[in-house]
């Protein structure tokens, strides 16, 4: 289906247009017409889908033809993370380019200057704010802000807020919130803790359900039996000997992040970490020089696994197995966006074994083992199976090789006929 087949109004489909948006994705598609429709809606769609464009596009197009007072909050949009509420934030300045809409991004980690453009946005009303949940609540409890103009709450990966343990921080926000309101939650999974929210919160939701959250197959998944004495050396042969570029190493703990990017950086491998830890400065000057092709490997916790959007990183190395699948379809997510092919590779321990065949089961597929190199030494033994033979559906054919690598409104287009020449 296509953006101009759908209720937008002309002002987003002409945003759309200019940044060569066609096509709809299928969250797109089946989610837009039921937020226009005025539906508080549940959806279940991973990462990567277009789900962000599926909540704002309605939304501005909304905010355009409805009754609102321009003088006070009109929307809120939660985010669990800073990183996912800038990138929304980008987004909301991209599809909002020809609407007279503002918007304002609270999280922490920011400057006085931020700080202060923020509670500015939150008292003067803002149309749209963008925040995580303990940042919002912390200027809650210090200012008099008034949400009696609200008609719009959207959560953005409310499991991974639940998770978080932002439950009590997103009722007390609810709570402050007009009980006559569109409620959109968007979600990964759906979990019993999700849908316990939702009745709370929501009146009579319509669910869309686009797909149980597998990796696309333009991933090439990979594993290789490992003992956790010999995870550096691996990873220290791999980098060097393939001279790799944006490469992404997950791992479980921040102080490992720390430990494993020094040792990288001692045999001159270009390599930054990403965790909780840093301010919000730095971790912006990590991605901006990561994105650019400035660092080589970015070392990192689960923070960056979750709505970063870096077009061109060509693997993923999980250096410890996450303890949830959800977790690793997220990690891997980002190798093989924007229609690229990417690979995946997962260092698995015997002590992560029991983790990496929950990951199996999940997916539904045994994942390709990759010997180990021999000058490492022996590998565990990877005779066990995760999966019960009837369960068993074959990987992929294996190959050769193992690892490698609101302005001056303009003309309407005319969308349609262009799109027919």
């Amino acid at each position: 289906m296509y953006f101009d087949e759908l209720a937008l109004s002309d002002q987003v489909l002409d945003a759309l247009w200019d940044m060569h948006f066609d096509t709809c994705t299928p969250v797109q598609e089946q989610t837009i017409p039921v937020i226009l429709d005025g539906h508080d809606v549940i959806s279940c769609a991973q990462t990567g889908t277009g789900k962000t464009a599926a909540y704002i596009l309605p939304l501005l197009t909304n905010l355009e033809y409805d009754n609102h007072d321009p003088n006070k909050l009109n929307a809120i949009i939660m985010a669990p993370t800073r990183e996912l509420a800038q990138q929304i934030d980008q987004q909301m300045e991209g599809f909002g380019f020809y609407v007279p809409f503002s918007s304002v991004a609270i999280y922490g980690g920011n400057d006085s200057g931020a700080w202060g453009t923020q509670v500015t946005g939150l008292q003067k009303g803002a149309d749209i704010v963008i925040a995580t949940p303990g940042r919002l609540l912390s200027q809650m409890n210090i200012y008099d802000i008034d949400f009696s103009g609200v008609k719009y709450f959207i959560l953005d990966e409310a499991d991974r807020m639940l998770d978080m343990g932002f439950y009590d921080d997103i009722m007390t926000i609810v709570n402050k919130l007009p009980k006559e309101r569109q409620t959109i939650m968007f979600s990964a999974t759906m979990p019993a803790n999700i849908r316990k929210m939702a009745k709370a919160i929501m009146h009579n939701p319509v669910e869309v359900q686009i797909a149980i959250s597998r990796p696309p197959e333009t991933i090439r998944q990979q594993a290789i039996d490992i003992y956790e004495a010999q995870k550096n050396d691996f990873l220290k042969l791999l980098l060097k000997n393939c001279n790799l570029k944006k490469v992404i190493v997950f791992v479980g703990k921040k102080q490992r992040v720390k430990d494993l990017t020094r040792a990288l950086r001692a045999i001159h491998i270009d390599a930054r970490a990403m965790h909780s830890d840093l301010e919000q400065k730095e971790r912006d000057e990590v991605m901006l020089d990561f994105r650019n092709g400035k660092v080589d490997v970015l070392v990192a916790t689960d923070i960056v696994s979750r709505g970063i959007d870096v077009d061109d990183v060509p693997l993923v190395i999980n250096y410890d197995v996450p303890r949830d699948a959800e977790d690793y379809v997220h990690r891997i997510g980002r190798t093989a966006r924007a229609e690229n092919k990417g690979e995946a590779i997962t260092l698995v321990s015997p002590e992560d074994k029991r983790f990496f065949n929950k990951i199996e089961r999940f997916l539904q597929k045994v994942i390709e083992r990759v010997p180990l190199p021999a000058e490492l030494g022996a590998a565990p033994d990877s005779s066990v199976c995760s999966l019960a033979a009837d369960d068993r559906k074959p990987s992929s054919k294996r190959r050769k090789g193992g690892w490698h690598a609101g302005r001056n409104r303009k003309p309407k287009h005319n969308r349609q006929a262009s799109r027919k020449q």
